[in-house]
């Protein structure tokens, strides 16, 4: 009896050891992958802002993300990208271009640049991979809808051709210039937003630009990416009323209160995911409280996905 007893004894031993080894490997077979985009306000005033520039990073640093997207990054060269990255532990990076408004991602693994797309762009796309993602960063024309939809169809088309299925991962991610069906309600909440896109309806049309479609807020954009498919993150996971990204406090001259500015609320940049990581998503806020008031115009888009290693 008591040999037996012995033996169940060693035997559950045995396969407690295994079973923890067991769940120890689940633990390590997936990790969770830290996204941010980031329109940073015409590259920190090209330059001359050193002081929201030291901030940010330091803002980054904290959050210890694996891939960043930015957009306007003014007056950047790839050199100063790569440097300026270091602050938060990023040693690979990729800019666009040098002139304009470029886009850029840093990354704490290795990118692959699949194509810098330029042609028929206002500020231009990138297309690249880090993490075993296709990453696509954006920014779309600010002005003119008719223009946005162009480009929407040549990001389309880029990763139509480039990816084998539209369940291979992939995001596309930045600041669309565009508004959202799933926020729709909520703009209509707010006829102050309203009027102000009319007052900048009025500057575009003289320069043959239009914002608006058919004088009402122009969500086709926004419906054109989610029926590729992909997979709008933030609004799954984001509270309606906390779902804006633009504009914050520093975009006013002079600089206006978050009070006085909350009627003028709507979300502009985004974190679009393709459907089989999207189901992978354990997190996605838009960071749009605190700190983050004074180091861009707009709000920094955070997402986290559990990935297999």
């Amino acid at each position: 009896m008591k040999k037996h007893y012995l033996y169940l004894l060693v035997t559950g031993l045995i396969l407690g050891t295994h079973g923890l080894i067991w769940a120890q490997s689940l633990d390590t077979a997936s990790k969770n992958l830290k996204v941010i985009s980031y329109n940073i306000y015409n590259g920190f005033d090209y330059g001359k802002d050193t002081e929201r520039e030291q901030a940010l990073a330091e803002w980054l640093a904290s959050q210890q993300p694996d891939v960043v997207a930015f957009q306007e990054l003014c007056a950047f060269t790839e050199e100063k990208l790569k440097t300026y990255a270091s602050n938060w532990g990023h040693d690979h990076v990729v800019l666009l271009k040098e002139d304009g408004h470029p886009v850029g991602i840093t990354s704490n693994k290795p990118i692959t640049v699949k194509k810098k797309m330029l042609d028929g762009f206002w500020h231009g796309a990138l297309h690249a991979s880090t993490h075993g993602i296709d990453f696509v960063a954006v920014h779309l024309c600010p002005s003119d809808y008719a223009t946005r939809m162009r480009e929407s169809a040549l990001i389309a088309s880029q990763v139509k051709e480039t990816l084998s299925s539209h369940e291979d991962p992939h995001i596309i991610l930045g600041d669309f210039n565009a508004l959202s069906p799933f926020d729709a309600h909520l703009d209509m909440l707010r006829p102050e937003l309203r009027e102000w896109y009319s007052e900048i309806e009025a500057a575009n049309k003289k320069k043959g630009h239009q914002t608006l479609l058919n004088d009402q807020f122009d969500y086709s954009l926004m419906a054109s990416f989610l029926g590729f498919p992909l997979i709008d993150v933030c609004a799954q996971k984001v509270d309606g009323e906390e779902r804006f990204s633009f504009p914050a406090p520093i975009h006013f001259e002079p600089r206006r209160n978050r009070e006085d500015i909350a009627p003028l609320r709507k979300r502009l940049d985004y974190i679009l995911a393709s459907p089989n990581l999207a189901r992978q998503c354990v997190s996605a806020k838009i960071i749009n409280a605190g700190i983050v008031d004074d180091l861009s115009d707009h709000y920094p888009v955070v997402a986290e996905f559990s990935i297999l290693e």
